[in-house]
């Protein structure tokens, strides 16, 4: 009989075969979740032999990955901001630049907690529960135009115990919500790349993720973060604050119409990379 770290060598040698990036730390992550087994838990059973229906429940995992698909979808969760959410192909796989923009959006909020939150291009629900739990008196919405995220979205609340806290809206953006709607936080992170770097992104991403929750409207892709600007204007409560995930390209343009449109403060900040990556702006 094999033992744990004998399968996690095969793996991880099939996996570097296969191209894969970091084929140990994927190796060890799915035969863990395959045993039922943190990663610290497994490293304390490299000797234990493996019986062959534990093997069965490994083999399909390892085959997922090694045709690429990510590990998130193949273990079906991941962590964000504290919370363990489904992921499937129903939504993006949540990033952690996005982690980021949840805690730069914290900081720029700091004691002043929002009554009223929304989400726009929620997807897995990440942003909204990550903000709900943040702030356990405000009311959120999350936005999507995918009735499929939203339905990943409703799963996430109820196995995060945030149900009752987020109420989930179809939209293209703000065309569903109600024209007398405020909101003292607008967050997002819509699709923003150019149909040329969806291309050029790794089989991971354009082989399984949807690619509408990547690829932006407009040639430079900046298209639905102009529009989320300009409702955002009209959708802000006195003093609100507007947090959203961009481009690296397109700060110079979304600083100059946030200017033109009257936002106040607005900034850009840098991801884990040092690259512009998110961009904030108060309503006077």
């Amino acid at each position: 009989m094999l033992t744990v770290l004998e399968i996690i060598k095969r793996t991880t040698d099939f996996f570097a075969a296969k191209g894969l990036e970091n084929p140990r730390l994927n190796a060890e992550l799915l035969i863990g979740h395959a045993l039922g087994l943190k990663r610290m838990q497994l490293y304390l059973q490299f000797e234990r032999p493996l019986a062959e229906p534990e093997l069965e429940k490994i083999r399909p995992l390892v085959r997922r990955r090694g045709q690429h698909e990510p590990v998130q979808y193949v273990t079906g969760e991941t962590e964000f901001c504290g919370l363990t959410l489904a992921t499937d192909r129903r939504a993006l796989i949540p990033r952690p630049e996005t982690e980021l923009l949840v805690e730069l959006t914290l900081q720029r909020l700091g004691t002043s907690a929002p009554a009223t939150i929304l989400d726009l291009g929620t997807g897995s629900g990440a942003i909204a529960l990550a903000l709900a739990k943040a702030f356990p008196a405000a009311a959120a919405t999350g936005v999507d135009q995918s009735a499929d995220a939203l339905a990943l979205a409703a799963e996430n609340a109820k196995r995060c115990g945030l149900e009752p806290r987020v109420a989930w809206l179809r939209s293209d953006w703000f065309a569903a919500i109600a024209p007398e709607a405020t909101f003292d936080l607008i967050v997002s992170n819509p699709p923003y790349l150019t149909a040329a770097e969806t291309a050029e992104t790794a089989p991971e991403v354009k082989g399984f993720e949807p690619l509408a929750a990547l690829t932006g409207s407009g040639e430079d892709g900046s298209g639905d973060l102009a529009e989320i600007f300009r409702g955002a204007k009209a959708r802000l409560a006195p003093g609100g604050l507007l947090a959203v995930e961009t481009g690296i390209a397109q700060h110079p343009a979304l600083v100059a119409l946030a200017g033109s449109l009257g936002f106040t403060a607005i900034e850009s900040a840098q991801d884990f990379t040092k690259r512009d990556r998110f961009v904030f702006a108060r309503q006077p």
